[in-house]
């Protein structure tokens, strides 16, 4: 690319970083009997997380929360001509600690919020929504970090948002009952997080996964998974546990609502990062490298955002090379310049 294209690409990609974000639509989805599911869309993107709600006569539960408060308040808009006449959000069940699952608690202030002592102790480790408000939005977007956190995060908002304090947290399994409706919630080892759960409702055969699987299909799109936990073989397992529940409706973290097949398809795409991630490994190719050969390959043309693969390719580095997790900022870097370099081949970096 001659100078004058490379200068003009600079010029009409690192503006844009500010620009408007479109607006988030969603939808509420009804799955089984008391079971609906907030869906984000367009429904590729940063944060936007599926949510659930569970409505049993007086007693209503959400299953994770929007991003931030607004989104919140959208969803429990849509929520409320569900609920019997007095009824209110009275259980926050939370697959992980990560912000988009957890930060618009605030729309239902009352409801008792359970999450595992491991996302109990991986939130307290985390930047607070305060901290994270400022990163993003303080951001000089001629930076290549600013650039991407502007572009993928800007169109939330957390400038006051505080953190909840559980009523509940646990270790192993703990039922909780949604009115008349059990939902049995079981710890897993880390995996997308230190503190992940499973949320299954036996009665009406329903499992939400959390962000152990994220979903794509010939009819919807989805994202490349991110994990920040792992190894990957513990994602895997995860899956499995996910399949022993006996459910036939399956709400992943992010992505469309999927039945067996569909889960067992993002195992098989989990299992091929695996090897491919343990073969270039052998090779003696860097991580940074790695990351890119696999999203150069996009073997799964229908999951968007390949530079996440930068995380959790380093991922299974680290635990191939039993090394220490690299600081935040030096992850986002990696990230941010795989994005460019999948959107502008041949651009030099800002």
């Amino acid at each position: 690319m001659n100078a004058d294209r490379t200068d003009q690409a600079i010029a009409r990609t690192v503006p844009a970083a500010r620009a408007p974000h479109p607006p988030v639509r969603g939808e509420l989805r009804r799955v089984a009997d008391g079971v609906h599911v907030w869906r984000p869309l367009p429904g590729v993107g940063w944060g936007l997380a599926n949510c659930g709600l569970v409505t049993a006569g007086s007693s209503a539960a959400w299953i994770d929360t929007p991003y931030d408060r607004t989104l919140a308040d959208q969803f429990l808009a849509l929520c409320r001509p569900l609920l019997a006449e007095g009824t209110a959000i009275d259980w926050l069940l939370v697959t992980h600690g990560n912000g988009d699952h957890l930060w618009g608690w605030e729309a239902v202030p009352d409801a008792r919020v359970v999450y595992t002592r491991a996302a109990a102790t991986h939130i307290a480790h985390e930047p607070d929504p305060c901290d994270l408000h400022r990163l993003v939005h303080d951001a000089d977007p001629g930076t290549l970090v600013g650039w991407y956190l502007s572009r993928h995060f800007g169109r939330y908002r957390w400038p006051e948002t505080r953190l909840p304090q559980p009523a509940l947290t646990f270790t192993g399994e703990v039922e909780i009952a949604v009115g008349d409706i059990p939902v049995q919630l079981t710890q897993l080892p880390p995996a997308h997080t230190t503190g992940d759960l499973i949320a299954y409702l036996p009665r009406q055969r329903v499992c939400f996964s959390g962000d152990i699987v994220f979903a794509a299909t010939e009819q919807e799109a989805g994202d490349h998974p991110v994990h920040w936990a792992g190894p990957l073989e513990n994602v895997i397992d995860g899956c499995d546990r996910v399949l022993a529940t006996d459910a036939t409706v399956f709400v992943p973290g992010h992505g469309p609502v999927l039945d067996r097949a569909g889960v067992l398809a993002h195992r098989d795409y989990l299992c091929h990062l695996r090897d491919r991630v343990q073969d270039l490994h052998a090779s003696g190719a860097p991580a940074t490298e790695a990351a890119r050969r696999i999203a150069a390959e996009n073997r799964y043309p229908a999951l968007h955002l390949r530079e996440r693969l930068s995380i959790t390719v380093g991922l299974q580095y680290r635990h191939l090379d039993e090394t220490p997790q690299a600081p935040m900022l030096v992850q986002m870097q990696a990230l941010a310049q795989l994005a460019w370099e999948l959107e502008y081949p041949g651009v030099p970096l800002p």
